[in-house]
């Protein structure tokens, strides 16, 4: 990304119709994006989609930042909205910790998106950032900062089979860039892998790409520096994977380079792509500026091949793409062994990565382009890109996320059910909703002329979306919905409300941003 300016200050508040973000009746606080799915072809796996949108700096926002959860038509299951459009989370998704589903995700401030912060370069994070864990019942039950005077880095955090947590951080360290073509005083973004104890907070790992990695085979140049502050991002380490072997593989998008770390001694073991790789590439196998580096079956490795403009002065060296490639560790040689390119061709500047889902589908996240899509195992081509292209989703206007994932996923709100009840001509319609609830198949509606004695009216209606709406045409003077399994089980109960004494003719409240 580039570095972006602006004066404009922070927290104006303006409200604003758009299309292009929910307004619910009963949920009147939420605003998620509305999606707009281009393919939806047989063959998907099953599981609902988890993204994280924001938009860059200077970029119309549409609806709120926050975490999000989606099914595959596009309607949201749950979304937990920020404060404003300035702080935003990434790497939204579900993993286990001690033997059961959680979601986690990186939640903070990043240079050059939400803020205009000319300190850092653009994407690093800001101080204050953190991570945190949440329970099936949407509770947050961890919260993790960086130790060692590093903030914690939006790219990675995965919980180990250890039940411990692996993430990158980053801190601005003093150097003399002269040697490398930037200024005396400058510092170099010096990235850190740290693997912490969920349970003591007791740091278990560190290591430093500054005292393992020569900053001189950076593919950024030092001179990028003078825009940032003096600050040169010449690693920008953007994922880290433990192996089953005591081994990290360990992504550097300014590198160009993949590497594979000896947790025990920090050793660099191998090295592929960049100035000095230990394997030789075939012709068509190469990426640049690539993202979300991850081990395979059989001696292959996943990757985000974004190939494209994170530097000014360097032109695209091709479609961004999802690329596993297979690695010959006798003869040092890496070829593609499948590709996943998206119909139109994109080329992100940043961000993405590559999910091999369930039934072996890959699911891609295209970063700073506003896409997610699933592709069959056997991936495509730019010659023939519709191939095994089964869904695509397009986010509104410029808002992205910086990954996106599918997975199975069971949410249990503690919080009741959402009621809103309004007139109309013909009688009633009742809104229901429950952000979060992912096991809700149908609605009853309980009515009546005493709040003590309210009895079922009509059968249960369907669910139909994030928000039902059940027009009834007797109207009693208090409602109440109770949200029903797919077995008839009542899993819970709304409050119960009065209904208005006037048809109201006002719309949905409009949608409040803040930019």
């Amino acid at each position: 990304m580039s570095d972006i300016k602006t004066d404009r200050p922070r927290n104006v508040k303006i409200k604003r119709n758009d299309n292009g973000a929910w307004c619910f009746v009963s949920a009147p606080k939420l605003h998620p994006m509305k999606v707009h799915i281009n393919q939806n072809r047989p063959g998907t796996a099953p599981g609902l989609i988890f993204t994280a949108p924001y938009t860059a700096f200077g970029e119309r926002m549409i609806g709120q930042t926050g975490a999000l959860i989606m099914d595959q038509c596009g309607d949201p299951v749950w979304f937990r909205p920020l404060a404003n459009r300035y702080i935003q989370n990434t790497d939204f998704r579900v993993q286990s910790y001690r033997g059961r589903q959680v979601l986690t995700m990186w939640q903070g401030t990043i240079s050059g998106t939400q803020s205009a912060n000319p300190d850092l370069p653009a994407g690093d994070p800001e101080p204050g950032a953190f991570f945190q864990i949440l329970d099936s019942h949407y509770r947050v039950i961890k919260k993790i900062t960086a130790g060692e005077g590093y903030t914690a880095d939006v790219h990675e955090f995965t919980i180990t089979r250890r039940n411990t947590a692996l993430f990158t951080a980053v801190k601005q360290v003093p150097a003399d860039l002269t040697p490398y073509g930037g200024p005396e005083k400058g510092y170099i973004d010096d990235y850190s892998i740290q693997e912490v104890d969920l349970e003591t907070g007791e740091l278990l790992f560190f290591w430093n790409t500054l005292d393992h990695i020569n900053p001189a085979d950076s593919m950024l140049p030092a001179s990028s520096a003078s825009s940032t502050n003096n600050i040169w991002d010449c690693y920008h380490l953007n994922s880290v994977e433990g192996g089953c072997d005591g081994t990290l593989l360990v992504s550097m998008r300014n590198m160009w380079a993949i590497y594979q770390i000896d947790k025990k001694t920090g050793a660099v073991q191998w090295q592929l792509g960049g100035r000095k790789s230990d394997f030789t590439i075939a012709p068509g196998s190469g990426f640049s500026w690539q993202h979300d580096a991850r081990y395979r079956w059989g001696s292959r490795i996943s990757l985000f091949d974004d190939a494209c403009c994170a530097s000014e002065n360097d032109p695209p060296q091709g479609q961004s793409r999802g690329l596993i490639l297979y690695l010959d560790f006798q003869r040092k040689t890496a070829k593609a062994d499948r590709t996943y390119y998206h119909a139109p061709g994109l080329f992100a500047a940043s961000q993405g990565n590559v999910q091999q889902l369930e039934n072996c589908n890959q699911f891609i996240g295209w970063g700073q382009e506003p896409y997610l899509s699933e592709f069959a195992q056997g991936g495509n081509t730019t010659v023939n890109p519709l191939i095994n292209f089964l869904y695509d989703v397009r986010f509104p206007n410029q808002n992205i996320s910086y990954r996106s994932f599918k997975n199975r996923w069971i949410g249990c709100p503690l919080c009741p059910p959402c009621i809103a009840v309004r007139r109309n001509t013909c009688g009633v319609t009742v809104y229901a909703s429950w952000n979060g609830a992912t096991e809700v198949a149908a609605w009853q509606v309980y009515s009546g002329c005493d709040r003590a004695k309210l009895s079922p009216v009509g059968c249960c209606v369907p669910r139909s979306g994030f928000e039902t709406a059940i027009p009834l045409k007797c109207a009693g003077s208090f409602y109440r919905v109770a949200a029903m399994d797919a077995c008839g089980k009542v899993l819970g109960t709304s409050c119960i409300v009065t209904l208005p004494k006037r048809i109201s003719h006002n719309k949905v409240n409009p949608l409040e941003i803040l930019i």
